[in-house]
């Protein structure tokens, strides 16, 4: 299992450093002067040359990229924002837990309404609940998350008048409040996720449960739930799994569309609008530490999968 652990880790380290460069590049090779877009057009190349000189971008390409990666390795420096003229780890240290306040909630929901409509509509398929629970996960599969946003905003906030439509409240300053904010965008965020595991898990569990060995186990007379959540459940949630890591990376993304629909200032509106200020130092600060966490809740991912399947265990041997 140690053998596996270090080989995953490596390709992890690969994928991460591949991220980068590539992040790097992208940002450089976009048209537009940084420094004028953050200066303004009517600043004298003499202040332009001075900043240039400050970011370090009158050096070559590579020189850059081996100073930024230095600067995060030996001193977690990310370097100094061009458009908020503020040092990038702060400005995430910021914005990022706002994120995560939010996205946690989002995916324990989701894994929990998921797992569990998938479970109910394999266990009563072809039932009226199976049909309306597949229905509604269709809908959210097929909605997309901006429309899901408006539509709670102009129900909930502008007709019933029982949520507010936007803003933020650190649970740390007023959890009430927190919560009253928090309600939906985290529904909004969970709601196409739900449906991807409903749909998931109840595809598995289909297959799992017409297996000769939950016959057997049915035919020695155990209790119809713990065959169904200790042996059925257990061996189809790999793939759920593997789904569940992929979307982790909202976790530290956090979504766009909705911090910019609600107003939140987390770490998806703050990567949006250093794009289009092409401030190249945040989008590459927030790119790398997002592709991090992904490949690491990745790899924990893979290692779930050994502790679920014992037969996957045995192969890393």
């Amino acid at each position: 299992m140690l053998n596996f652990i270090m080989k995953r880790l490596l390709l992890t380290l690969l994928i991460v450093f591949l991220v980068s460069v590539f992040a790097f590049c992208l940002m450089h090779i976009l048209p537009g002067d940084p420094v004028r877009i953050a200066l303004g057009d009517g600043v004298s190349q003499k202040v332009v040359d001075e900043y240039m000189v400050k970011y370090n971008l009158d050096k070559p390409l590579v020189t850059q990229y081996l100073l930024w990666v230095e600067g995060i390795i030996t001193r977690g420096d990310f370097g100094q924002s061009i458009l908020y003229d503020e040092d990038v780890g702060e400005l995430m240290r910021d914005k990022l837990p706002v994120t995560i306040s939010l996205s946690i909630p989002s995916m324990i929901l989701s894994v929990i309404l998921g797992v569990l409509f998938g479970v109910i509509t394999a266990v009563k398929r072809g039932t009226w609940l199976d049909q309306g629970i597949s229905f509604i996960a269709s809908i959210g599969l097929g909605t997309p998350l901006f429309w899901v946003a408006i539509f709670g905003i102009y129900l909930f906030g502008l007709q019933l008048r029982i949520l507010p439509i936007q803003g933020y409240m650190s649970p740390s300053q007023n959890f009430v409040q927190f919560l009253y904010k928090a309600i939906m965008p985290v529904i909004c965020l969970s709601v196409g996720f739900v449906a991807v595991i409903a749909r998931q898990t109840r595809s598995n569990m289909l297959e799992v449960i017409n297996q000769d060995y939950i016959r057997t186990a049915r035919a020695n007379g155990l209790p119809e739930r713990s065959v169904i959540f200790k042996h059925a459940l257990k061996n189809a949630l790999i793939p759920v799994i593997t789904i569940i890591g992929i979307q982790m990376r909202i976790i530290v993304g956090g979504s766009v569309i909705i911090e910019r629909i609600f107003n939140i200032p987390g770490i998806g509106s703050l990567l949006m609008r250093s794009i289009t200020n092409r401030d190249y130092l945040i989008v590459q600060a927030c790119v790398f530490v997002i592709s991090l966490v992904t490949v690491g809740l990745n790899l924990l991912v893979d290692i779930s999968y050994g502790i679920i399947d014992p037969r996957i265990r045995r192969s890393w041997r």
